[in-house]
């Protein structure tokens, strides 16, 4: 396994709700139908991490009826290398109660598209790829019993783990299949490849699409630049002006998106290896939530400033929190003794959290929620004060209200003239470093 808890990512079971995430483990599925149950009662909704990819390589739902004499065969859940032994690149030793390392006769392919019988350290080697075929087979009947099984106790939808790895084609079906028995069933795909999102979104039927390389990594080039480099000269791939080159080539996928600055593959803004601080990731993350219709998602610990800088058992220091080690976060901490009362938040964490709490109601009026956008870049190019490589300027407005929204991410203070053509008028502001500027008009 990876890790003293295990990836996330490695399904054993289906339909079953981990041992390790109840209080009672024994009555951990009554345990998950009270927390729906708690959670639509809050005017909440429940959304699953749905893993159609691999699957543990002690997964008990798949496989039981493949023919393993051969490496392929259409019905088969499997890809198998017979006569061959699988060769792990660690002692992996499952948690099934037994010490003797795993064996697996004959191998199967690893979940990464590692198509061989010795996968190395840097593949899923604790997972094991599912064949799809390129037509309806038994595998793809099995998949859409598991999500009716959770769309039958409440779930309200589910984040699709690596889709890209996964034909299309057993996605548009399981989708339309899901949604013509639960139509307000809501899917996230896990999408890297910006050439594919209107595919995504328009032929296979996802409700939205992480921006991640698009928006998500343009931020985080802005940001990493003008906290660790500002001296050296700005070149586009470091620059804002790619944020108007994304919202023009996104066009009217804007709503399709989900934005965020953290997830669990992701830095931690206010790691080392990001931002340094939380409140250095403040304009990127004004430019995240409000720059267009697109849903958030926020990584629990963020409102905070979680740094992710811990030596987390097996993914060590890495800017990231663990999910594969038991570990308890700085921001796990602050955050249990702000929601009980135990504590007040120290001066640095309220400072934080409450700029987290204004920009997050602000992105839910309706003026930044189903609004028009005017990106205010093009006409400011010579605007006393505006930098186009490291100033970011825009409008959210609907038939009631309007908001300038101005954004800096130079390591200094900024004194900017905005010209705001369709108003007719202009303002001159003053930004913090790394912060941003709202004002409405």
């Amino acid at each position: 396994m990876k890790g003293a808890a295990g990836s996330p990512y490695a399904i054993t079971d289906y339909y079953d709700v981990n041992p390790y995430l109840a209080d009672n483990p024994s009555e951990r599925m009554a345990e998950f139908d009270a927390l729906v149950q708690r959670t639509h009662s809050h005017a909440l909704k429940v959304i699953l991490d749905f893993v159609p990819n691999h699957v543990s390589r002690d997964n008990v739902n798949f496989g039981r009826d493949d023919d393993s004499s051969v490496h392929w065969k259409a019905e088969n859940d499997f890809y198998y290398y017979p006569g061959q032994e699988l060769s792990l690149p660690v002692d992996f030793v499952p948690a099934n109660g037994f010490d003797a390392p795993y064996w697996e006769y004959p191998a199967r392919a690893t979940g990464n598209n590692c198509f061989c019988a010795n996968p190395s350290v840097n593949d899923w080697f604790e997972t094991v790829k599912l064949n799809y075929s390129a037509f309806h087979t038994p595998t793809w009947d099995k998949m859409l019993d598991i999500l009716c099984f959770w769309a039958e106790r409440g779930v309200d939808g589910f984040r699709c783990d690596m889709v890209e790895l996964v034909p299309q084609e057993f996605l548009t079906w399981i989708i339309s299949e899901m949604k013509r028995r639960y139509p307000s069933l809501i899917f996230i795909a896990e999408v890297y490849g910006k050439d594919a999102y209107h595919s995504y979104l328009n032929n296979v039927g996802f409700d939205c699409l992480y921006d991640k390389s698009g928006l998500y990594d343009i931020l985080h080039a802005i940001v990493h630049h003008n906290v660790h480099e500002d001296h050296m000269p700005v070149e586009l791939w470091c620059s804002a002006k790619r944020i108007t080159g994304n919202w023009q080539y996104l066009g009217d996928l804007q709503e399709g998106m989900l934005n965020f600055m953290e997830n669990h593959d992701e830095l931690r803004l206010a790691s080392d290896n990001f931002a340094v601080r939380a409140s250095n990731g403040f304009a990127a993350l004004a430019v995240s939530l409000l720059l267009n219709n697109a849903p958030f998602l926020l990584y629990s610990g963020q409102e905070v400033g979680e740094r992710g800088m811990d030596e987390e058992g097996y993914s060590g220091r890495d800017g990231r929190s663990t999910i594969f080690d038991w570990w308890k976060s700085r921001s796990q901490t602050v955050l249990w003794n702000h929601i009980h009362r135990l504590s007040e938040l120290d001066e640095k964490d309220k400072i934080i959290l409450d700029k987290y709490l204004s920009l997050l109601n602000l992105a839910r009026t309706n003026c930044f929620s189903t609004g028009a956008t005017y990106d205010l870049c093009f006409c400011n190019v010579s605007s006393p004060g505006f930098d186009p490589d490291r100033h970011f300027a825009f409008l959210r407005y609907d038939d009631k209200s309007c908001y300038l929204v101005v954004c800096n991410f130079a390591c200094h203070d900024s004194h900017v003239t905005i010209d705001i053509p369709i108003r007719g008028t202009s303002r001159t502001v003053d930004v913090p470093a790394f912060d941003c500027y709202i004002e409405q008009l």
